[in-house]
C-alpha cells in the first residue's frame, strides 16, 4: 500500500531569541490513511514539538510520490522526475511526471540527491525542475510492530546517509554559434 502525504498548515506562537512572541503558519508532512487521521497525528507531533497552544489551520493530499530524507540537510525540494517512455506502435514519446521530496541544504545539492536516487533506475528520465518548499519537517508513519520497526530503523539510515557524488559525466548538448565580426 502506498502512502497519502498530507500537507498540514499549523499556527502556533512562537518565542524568538529576544523573549518576543511571533504567531507562525508553517507547513509540515504527514503520512496518514484519512484526513481524520492526519489531523490526529499532526495534533501528537506538535504536542510534542510546542507547548504552546496550536491550531490546524489546513490539511490537503501533497503530490509526492517518493520523501527522501539526507543527513545534515535542512530544507525540502521538490524535484519534478519526467520519465520518459517510447510507445513502438505509435512511435511516439510518451512523459509521464512525478514529484519528490527531497532533503537537502541547496538546489544543487537537492539535484545531486535526486540524481543519487534515481542512478538505479533503469528508464529514461529528465529533471525538468527543482523548488524548494516551505514545508519545516516530514512525519512518516510507523506502527511499532516488529516488520514495522526494521522500516523505521531503515528510514533513519537513510536519514543518516549522505550520497556519493554523482559518477554522471554531464555532457553539453547545446549548440552556439559563434558570431562572426563584420
Amino acid at each position: 500500500m502506498s502512502a497519502i502525504w498530507y500537507e498540514c498548515k499549523v499556527k502556533y506562537r512562537k518565542t524568538d531569541e529576544t523573549g518576543g512572541q511571533k504567531v507562525l503558519t508553517e507547513p509540515y508532512l504527514v503520512d496518514a490513511l484519512s484526513y481524520t487521521e492526519a489531523e490526529k497525528r499532526m495534533t501528537e507531533e506538535m504536542a510534542a514539538y510546542t507547548s504552546e497552544e496550536f491550531k490546524i489551520t489546513a490539511i490537503k493530499v501533497a503530490n509526492y510520490a517518493e520523501i527522501h530524507p539526507f543527513e545534515n540537510a535542512d530544507r525540502w525540494f521538490k524535484s519534478k522526475i519526467t520519465l520518459i517512455a517510447y510507445d513502438e506502435e505509435s512511435g511516439k514519446e510518451r512523459k509521464t511526471s512525478m514529484y519528490m521530496l527531497v532533503q537537502a541544504n541547496d538546489v544543487r545539492e537537492a539535484y545531486d540527491n535526486t540524481l543519487h536516487i534515481m542512478k538505479s533506475t533503469m528508464g529514461e528520465y529528465s529533471i525538468p525542475s527543482i523548488s524548494e518548499t516551505p514545508i519545516m519537517d516530514v512525519f512518516p508513519y510507523f506502527s511499532g510492530e516488529e516488520g514495522e520497526t526494521e522500516m523505521l530503523e531503515r528510514f533513519n539510515a537513510l536519514k543518516a546517509s549522505k550520497p556519493d557524488k554523482p559518477e554522471v559525466e554531464i555532457v553539453d548538448h547545446m549548440e552556439f554559434e559563434t558570431a562572426t565580426e563584420e
